[in-house]
């Protein structure tokens, strides 16, 4: 007999528009169907985070995470967002699906790639993630689950449903949020991560493509954990001989158990692996590991190999099991006095026919009396322990998602009373629908209690301050104050802004944004100015040409031998004829004078030979004939061998006549 319950929202039209068609996976915090958006026509993937968890703020919120942060990353490598939404309990967003498979399903199928196959797949991986790290998130649970092979051969990363901007911690409850097979060691010890911690899970699954297995394994997530924490992921090549030391590095790498010895991020990784595949041949590139199987064969009855997905590669914040049957749907764990008695044959109830016969007639009708007095008894004392522990009690009705007045009409029909009505805001759920109630949904309460309703005021939106003519550091104290995230500040000339004030922030003053969005600044570098040619003037005269430009000047502590004159400039940091902004700084190195070099003694050589020689040397080169002009041999040089002459000057030889 078929026990599969059917999925409710099979079949079912989400928010008056997804039509749900069918379930295609199913995840810790929730489950992915197959839609069709009836507005636009199109198929779209709808994930619908699990009802029980809809309650919890600190999921929503990740939830609308997920769809802000993704929907920020216009990337070809990366599962766009289309829309978020919520209908009563169910909170969702709509993505594009990408028809195909997973990477574990290909691991699964094929236990190990070659390496030439988890390249191709790691970078479109690490171009995501590098796109990603860019804007200032990590996606902070990479796992083969997370990465989508179409059928055209594009691969893209999905579910930044743990996404979080850089330098955040992990969870607000300190527990472990993420998969423990691709846990960086610095989630476990101290719960936070960066662009670092998704390269360390990078080199994890990088290890599995090529090995077709997990480099630490346990019993438990603990003990999982513990080898993360205390032991070097392995090289490739112990578990796949044949495979090349660059393979080797490239893991080791990436999966450092120090934050500072890795890649910075997956754009910094990207380039560590282009230069170890261009250092491999193709013969290295198509090795078989020894882990691989037919290509061909199929799928189906085969037993998961050693790196399939077990309960560790599951997303989750390392939960208490749950009983599961063979199917792996939940079971209701049963106590010993639910169980029937397997000991023996039950004893024949009182009133058996058997039992009638050992009894007088009249001790009959005394026991039927005893035994509705009995029954009275037990139906009275029960109906008074069901009346204390449940039937004064009513639980709270699912209206999550319900507009007010529904809402409300649903609680009294239950027995209940609103108590009062309060509004804030949220990005979850619409404006004018119930957010949050107290108690919550499910929660029990007497009979004649009273709810409070939280109703939402939809999305909270920030106004962006007007920065114009504002220090560049009070203007980032004021967006954080607004709500907002100083973003990337860029420098310009400015003749009407005060150097180090802001000239323009994106988006303009007065736009709407999300709390803690990113306003770009524009900084004033001052009015342009033209730097001027110092190199050979004074240091004082050279000084007052820059200050009277509009430069400050800086002195370098240390002098160098030049061509120019001791005491002069020898050269300026700031290029002559380029622009500077007013206010910058340009410093300038003071000369000790040409470098001494010693004369080569070049008396008898031929006017050639001497020339080049001295030329060689540094010097310039100035001859003198006699008359008739004859000669060709170097009777004296101005400056003798081995005596020591400025570099740059000039050695005059007098050349021989007859």
């Amino acid at each position: 007999m078929d026990t599969t319950l059917h999925d409710p929202l099979v079949g079912r039209l989400l928010d008056g528009r997804y039509r749900v068609d069918a379930r295609v996976a199913a995840g810790g915090m929730a489950t992915v169907y197959r839609a069709l958006d009836t507005r636009l026509d199109r198929e779209l993937a709808l994930k619908v985070m699990h009802p029980d968890l809809a309650t919890d703020a600190s999921f929503v919120e990740r939830f609308i995470r997920e769809a802000k942060s993704v929907a920020r990353l216009a990337h070809p490598n990366v599962v766009g967002v289309f829309d978020q939404g919520a209908e009563g309990a169910y909170v969702y967003l709509a993505m594009e699906y990408v028809s195909g498979c997973t990477l574990r399903d290909v691991l699964r199928e094929r236990g190990a790639l070659t390496p030439r196959a988890a390249l191709d797949i790691l970078e479109p991986v690490l171009a995501a993630l590098g796109a990603a790290h860019l804007a200032g998130f990590v996606h902070r649970d990479m796992k083969p689950e997370n990465v989508l092979i179409g059928d055209d051969g594009r691969v893209k990363v999905a579910d930044f449903g743990l996404v979080r901007a850089v330098g955040s911690a992990t969870a607000t409850t300190g527990s472990v949020l993420g998969t423990v097979s691709y846990l960086a060691p610095e989630q476990i010890e101290h719960g936070t991560a960066d662009p670092r911690s998704d390269v360390y899970a990078c080199g994890v699954v990088l290890y599995e493509m090529l090995t077709g297995a997990k480099p630490h394994a346990g019993g438990t997530p603990a003990q999982v954990l513990y080898q993360h924490l205390n032991t070097d992921v392995p090289a490739p090549s112990e578990a796949a001989p044949g495979l090349a030391p660059e393979l080797d590095a490239l893991v080791a790498a990436a999966t450092r158990r120090a934050p500072g010895d890795r890649p910075d991020d997956a754009v910094a990784l990207l380039g560590v692996l282009r230069e170890a595949r261009a250092a491999l041949g193709d013969e290295q590139l198509d090795l078989v590991p020894p882990g691989a199987r037919d290509e061909a064969a199929p799928v189906a009855g085969r037993e998961a190999p050693e790196g399939a997905a077990g309960p560790e590669d599951v997303t989750s914040v390392l939960a208490r099991p749950r009983a599961r049957s063979g199917d792996g749907t939940e079971v209701q764990r049963t106590s010993r006095l639910e169980r029937p008695l397997r000991d023996g044959p039950a004893a024949p109830p009182p009133g058996t026919a058997r039992g009638r016969r050992l009894l007088p007639a009249g001790n009959r009708r005394r026991g039927m009396l005893a035994a509705v007095v009995a029954a009275l008894l037990v139906l009275g004392v029960g109906g008074s322990v069901w009346y204390i522990n449940s039937g004064q009690f009513t639980r709270v009705p699912q209206v999550l998602g319900q507009s007010h007045d529904r809402a409300e009409q649903r609680l009294t029909d239950a027995g209940l009373d609103v108590r009062g009505v309060r509004q804030e805001f949220s990005a979850a759920y619409r404006e004018g629908t119930v957010m949050r109630t107290d108690p919550a949904p499910g929660d029990r309460i007497r009979g004649n209690g009273s709810v409070t309703l939280v109703i939402s005021r939809g999305p909270e939106i920030v106004k962006v301050p007007n920065l114009r003519g504002v220090p560049l550091d009070e203007a980032r104290e004021q967006l954080k104050a607004a709500g907002l995230a100083p973003g990337k500040v860029t420098r310009a000339f400015s003749r009407e802004f005060a150097r180090g004030s802001v000239i323009s922030t994106d988006p303009a003053p007065g736009t709407g944004r999300s709390p803690d969005a990113a306003v770009a600044l524009v900084i004033s570098r001052g009015a342009p100015v033209e730097v001027p040619e110092v190199s050979g003037d004074q240091v004082a005269s050279a000084t007052r040409t820059l200050e009277e430009a509009g430069l400050t000047v800086k002195v370098a502590p240390d002098r160098v031998h030049s061509p120019e004159d001791a005491g002069t400039v020898a050269r300026q940091s700031l290029r002559p004829g380029s622009r500077a902004g007013s206010g910058d700084t340009i410093t300038l190195t003071v000369s000790k004078g040409p470098r001494p070099v010693s004369v080569p003694d070049v008396t008898g050589e031929s006017t050639g030979d001497a020339r080049a020689k001295l030329e060689k040397a540094g010097f310039g080169v100035k001859v003198d004939k006699s008359f008739p002009y004859l000669g060709d041999t170097v009777d004296r040089q101005s400056v003798a061998g081995g005596e020591q002459a400025p570099e740059g000057s000039t050695i005059t030889l007098t050349i021989k006549g007859l």
